[in-house]
């Protein structure tokens, strides 16, 4: 297992972290457990979730994502949970998870509460990584490819937001912080205040990244490089699509037929590039999984590639395929696919 420092931290982290969101819905606590003695049994020291986990969660289910990993972390015990990272998130505002607090904001409050319960929940006595799962404003995001109009809503809150993460970081709860689904303007905006105010900066973005969407590279990717602000990179598969197991017009019992009102990486363009990227790697002797992961490792933004998967066999899939180079040859291949049918999944 490779290594590197979350940036400006001293933190170790595997550049592999085990995401969990099946967790409670499609995987058992048994499984749950199952996977994380796997991955660390293979090096991963790094482990993300979040308060409104498992995917596809409702009132009944919510947390429990937590709480499996809770129960695991309780196993294990302290000495051991102390060579882990363990990163969680608090919900945005979101139409449809009223059952998560009401309101579902940033204010210190909620933060506060999402904290609390984060901790008891994991039964840990801190957080390594504490992020903010997608911006409180109104912005391209999950599928939207641009602004329309500015959130005349909602008002600029950079400070106050890390003025509060400042004091849970003096009092122990959490270490870190970062942010998710954000865009460039957010980014150096919590950055400015952090320089300015000498309060808590953030050490990473968590955003989609994958054949399939390549959207970071624009404007984000350099913000990053020149702050060191490292990318989590979610989704590499493409929520399984770049597996190929939907191909031809394939619809096995898998996550895209259990939650079809996830269509972000579902329509025909993303699927005509699946179909090339597929006939690239088999014409390399790849798989498609092999590809798409390696294709993401090697990117010199990413800090940690985070993978998810519902069983065993998957999840060693997965890690496998980091041991995978690709030559700059099949570079060159894939950035034609990208110029032919770029980030049709957003």
């Amino acid at each position: 297992m490779k290594f590197t420092t979350l940036p400006n931290t001293d933190l170790k982290i595997s550049k592999i972290c085990l995401g969990t969101m099946t967790f409670g819905n499609q995987n058992s606590e048994a499984e749950a457990h199952s996977q994380l003695d796997y991955a660390v049994e293979r090096g991963i020291n790094f482990i993300d979730t979040a308060e409104m986990y498992p995917i596809g969660g409702n009132e009944h289910i919510f947390g429990s994502t937590e709480r499996h990993i809770g129960s695991w972390l309780h196993k294990i015990g302290t000495t051991e949970r102390e060579k882990l990272v363990i990163a969680t998130k608090i919900a945005g505002p979101n139409r449809g998870m009223e059952y998560i607090r009401q309101p579902l904001d940033f204010s210190k409050k909620s933060i506060h509460e999402a904290v609390e319960l984060s901790l008891k929940n994991l039964q840990t006595e801190y957080i390594d990584l504490y992020q903010m799962h997608w911006p409180e404003r109104i912005m391209n995001m999950f599928g939207q490819r641009g602004l329309n109009q500015i959130d005349s809503i909602w008002q600029d809150n950079f400070l106050e937001i890390l003025t509060v993460f400042d004091g849970l970081i003096k009092e122990g709860k959490i270490k870190h912080i970062g942010v998710s689904n954000e865009n460039p303007y957010g980014v150096m905006r919590f950055l400015r205040e952090s320089e300015k105010h000498n309060l808590p900066r953030i050490a990473t973005i968590q955003n989609p990244y994958s054949l399939l969407n390549r959207l970071f590279e624009v404007g984000l990717s350099e913000v990053c490089l020149r702050e060191n602000v490292g990318l989590l990179a979610y989704s590499p598969l493409a929520f399984g699509i770049l597996s190929g197991k939907y191909l031809n017009g394939s619809q096995p019992e898998y996550r895209m037929a259990r939650f079809p009102q996830f269509t972000r990486y579902t329509n025909e363009n993303a699927t005509k590039a699946t179909k090339l990227y597929h006939e690239l790697a088999d014409a390399n002797g790849l798989t498609l999984v092999q590809m798409a992961e390696a294709f993401v490792h090697q990117q010199g933004f990413v800090t940690s590639t985070i993978i998810g998967a519902t069983s065993l066999e998957q999840l060693k899939e997965n890690i496998d395929a980091f041991n995978i180079q690709l030559t700059p040859e099949m570079i060159m291949e894939i950035n034609k696919i990208q110029e032919l049918i770029p980030n049709p999944a957003p």
